[in-house]
């Protein structure tokens, strides 16, 4: 029987500490969430793995916004992917597509391929894919490991009915982790109808800033930034989903209950 398996979506050094004290059983570490998440920096990469047991997967990612990058965007995921291997890195996640809503395969491949023994995901460009059975088909071939998705929609739960066709249609050959979304109030109908065992949730809660002087009217962002104030996974809040994930799990999967 396979094992459940919660990955908690790190966007920082605090986040990261906080999911191994829940219990978390792997990271996926990256920065700015607010955009979909970007490639933490090289010191954050470094202190996680110090401060970590548990697996750490690193988001590739070079910017927020679409998943077509340029030739020095490439370069650039190419030399993060290689840092992570020679920081003993568990994992990365990683996608580029075509303008037309396809899987970039020649580009993805080298990236799959420079990354190799780490485990690769297939990150939620996925969900943007215009046909996720071909998509996952290709995304086989390629060598990855798993497949980080919503079921391309904005939020797993309504998503779980493609996550289980693909699951079905995987047959064990890749592992889709279920993940958008996930919190306290729907974990337990998003392990029982996705059909999966991996699942990705950040937790997050927001934290005052403690300054006591604070400058009124200026955003160093948009204007509705807010400059005292950020996100970071809630201890409590992973080990209540935690909690509520295996407790179902087990249910779902012993046969005398």
């Amino acid at each position: 029987m396979k094992k459940l398996l919660l990955e908690v979506c790190a966007n920082g050094i605090h986040s990261a500490i906080n999911a191994q004290q829940a219990g978390a059983h792997r990271i996926e570490l990256c920065e700015n969430l607010e955009g979909g998440g970007t490639t933490p920096s090289s010191g954050t990469i470094k202190l996680a793995r110090e401060k970590l047991s548990i697996p750490i997967h690193v988001l590739i990612r070079p910017r927020s916004g679409d998943f077509i990058y340029s030739n020095e965007e490439f370069e650039i995921m190419k030399r993060d992917i290689k840092f992570c291997k020679l920081n003993g890195i568990n994992g990365v996640v990683l996608a580029i597509l075509k303008l037309d809503g396809t899987i970039d395969s020649e580009r993805c491949k080298e990236l799959v391929q420079v990354a190799k023994p780490m485990s690769v995901t297939f990150q939620r460009a996925f969900d943007f894919v215009k046909d996720p059975f071909a998509s996952m088909e290709e995304i086989i071939s390629l060598g990855c490991d798993r497949i980080l998705t919503s079921g391309q929609k904005q939020n797993v739960l309504d998503g779980s009915e493609l996550i289980h066709q693909l699951v079905e249609q995987a047959n064990n050959r890749i592992i889709l982790l279920a993940g958008a979304g996930i919190n306290e109030e729907n974990i337990v109908e998003v392990v029982k109808r996705t059909g999966t065992h991996e699942f990705h949730f950040s937790a997050k809660t927001k934290v005052q800033s403690s300054m006591h002087y604070k400058k009124e009217g200026l955003n160093l962002g948009s204007e509705t930034a807010d400059e005292f104030s950020y996100f970071t996974s809630n201890e409590n809040r992973i080990l209540k989903i935690k909690e509520l994930a295996e407790k179902i799990f087990t249910q779902k999967n012993d046969p005398y209950l």
